[in-house]
């Protein structure tokens, strides 16, 4: 079965902030939630705090949100969301800030929710959330997920359900304008993989087919335009767009091995997830092509190149993977199949045997033994 479900109203607009006031201003105590300096370098968080102060809405700032953000970060939020009586949550930022926005929205009105609870997605309700991404990467503005750090198992897991999706999406290509070069293409990656891995994917469907494949033909038109010293407002509209469809893509396909043997890069080796990603799409590729993935020469065409092409520009974006130790492959294989929904949804059978062959062969490649 496949259904059709984005309750996210996406607005997209030269001053979006400012001119669409009575679409997002949402109850009457804000708070916001960011990074330590995304929000501020970007302009977004004035530009809020501008209405927000105009439309006499209280507001409060919670801005200790990690690269990857932990549960004890996410829970100390929520505690504070309670102490200030926010009625909706504004979260600003990549897709850390916008992913830890859902789960504060979540945590402040569910009390005595277990983390085993929240990661089950056993809660009743959330507060409303506006989401103004300020890079064109995760696409959380447009997902119900969010993926925090555990501590305990030592690795990045996710949650989300219907009620976790922002009501409000505010999409302004200005905000992506104070992103370093490096951080611009490690989003713009991540945008890619959701779209190609979602169309790949087990849940796939001929409705996020039809997305996935507009954002991968996107993709190929401006992937050699990434290595440039300046982006251009356009591409970076065209980056933004580009992200927004992945997020659309995996809210309906989820998503797949890539994803989730790339913490294992975020977590041990401080990698941005966009960069883990793109490290791994050779050893994706190899292994779609083994079991003779039909979907794939159809993404490839669609991106208007080979998989050695894709593999070569992508390297030549981000450089190559670390190189990982053998004793490693037992330990990323263990903490890979925590993942399991997003092994489920890959094509073939990703089972323990052929993950670790994955990391057996991510090993070699860091080691130039392939």
């Amino acid at each position: 079965m496949s259904s059709i479900f984005m309750p996210t109203k996406v607005l997209i607009d030269d001053a979006v902030i400012e001119n669409n006031q009575s679409a997002w201003l949402l109850g009457q105590s804000a708070l916001l939630i960011t990074g330590r300096s995304s929000a501020k370098l970007s302009g977004a968080e004035s530009d809020v705090i501008a209405c927000l102060e105009a439309n006499h809405i209280k507001y409060s700032i919670f801005n200790q949100i990690e690269n990857d953000p932990t549960v004890e970060t996410v829970l100390a939020a929520s505690e504070y969301a309670k102490t200030v009586d926010a009625d909706f949550i504004i979260g600003i930022g990549g897709g850390s800030p916008l992913d830890a926005a859902k789960g504060v929205a979540v945590l402040a009105v569910n009390e005595a929710l277990t983390l085993d609870e929240l990661f089950r997605n056993q809660f009743t309700k959330a507060l409303p959330i506006v989401a103004i991404p300020t890079t064109a990467g995760t696409g959380s503005e447009v997902t119900p997920y969010s993926v925090l750090y555990r501590q305990d198992i030592g690795t990045k897991v996710s949650f989300g359900s219907p009620l976790t999706f922002p009501k409000i999406a505010l999409l302004d290509e200005k905000y992506t304008e104070s992103l370093r070069k490096d951080i611009a293409i490690h989003t713009a990656i991540d945008a890619f993989t959701h779209s190609f891995e979602g169309f790949l994917a087990n849940r796939a469907s001929a409705y996020s087919d039809t997305l996935a494949l507009d954002a991968l033909k996107r993709f190929g038109s401006v992937i050699d335009q990434l290595a440039d010293l300046n982006y251009s407002s356009a591409l970076r509209k065209e980056l933004l767009y580009i992200s927004m469809l992945g997020g659309m893509v995996i809210s309906h396909t989820g998503v797949t091995v890539v994803h989730a043997m790339g913490y294992a890069y975020t977590v041990h080796y401080d990698i941005p997830h966009g960069q883990a990603n793109g490290f791994l799409l050779g050893t994706y590729l190899k292994y779609l092509k083994q079991i003779n993935e039909q979907k794939l020469e159809f993404a490839l065409d669609t991106l208007g190149m080979s998989a050695e092409q894709l593999v070569k520009k992508i390297q030549g974006l981000i450089g190559s993977a670390p190189a990982i130790r053998e004793e490693e492959i037992a330990q990323f294989t263990e903490q890979t199949l925590v993942q399991s929904g997003s092994l489920a949804n890959t094509s073939g059978v990703v089972d323990e045997v052929i993950l670790k062959e994955l990391w057996k062969n991510e090993w070699r490649q860091s080691h130039e033994l392939v």
